[in-house]
């Protein structure tokens, strides 16, 4: 949501702060990408939905080969963007079963599947109209 206004409620009054520029979005999108890398999650694709949804300008894909792994995935993520980012996620859906947890960053959503939910569910085919970016490659370029 490259333009979206985030609003601040005081006691006395409300006022807009200007929110996330689409550069900062892909960037935390590349940090939440390189957390998951860190802890060995698979083919990890990046999907720009910016131009094609309201929900986020990122999504982030990744495949867990564990339930626990999943998990560990999940707490890598969670944690490197707070400190990198100062930042928790909106929401966190899943972590009890392990086979499909979703995080939302609000700009960049994650979701990190089994590989059996994950073909089944087939995020990058039902998105397939936003840019895809493979994580590994976008690093050399």
């Amino acid at each position: 949501m490259t333009n979206n206004t985030q609003v601040q409620y005081s006691s006395t009054k409300v006022t807009a702060i200007a929110g996330n520029s689409s550069d900062e979005s892909r960037a935390l999108a590349f940090t939440i990408a390189e957390a998951a890398e860190d802890r060995k999650g698979g083919n990890i694709v990046l999907l720009q939905v910016s131009e094609v949804s309201y929900l986020a300008d990122y999504f982030v894909i990744i495949t867990g080969f564990s339930n626990a792994q999943v998990r560990a995935i999940t707490q890598a993520i969670a944690h490197k963007v707070e400190i990198e980012w100062q930042r928790m996620p909106v929401r966190i859906e899943g972590q009890g079963e392990g086979t499909w947890v979703l995080m939302d960053y609000g700009d960049a959503i994650v979701h990190i599947l089994m590989p059996h939910e994950r073909e089944f569910y087939n995020l990058e085919a039902f998105w397939g109209h936003a840019e895809r970016i493979h994580f590994s490659a976008a690093l050399r370029g």
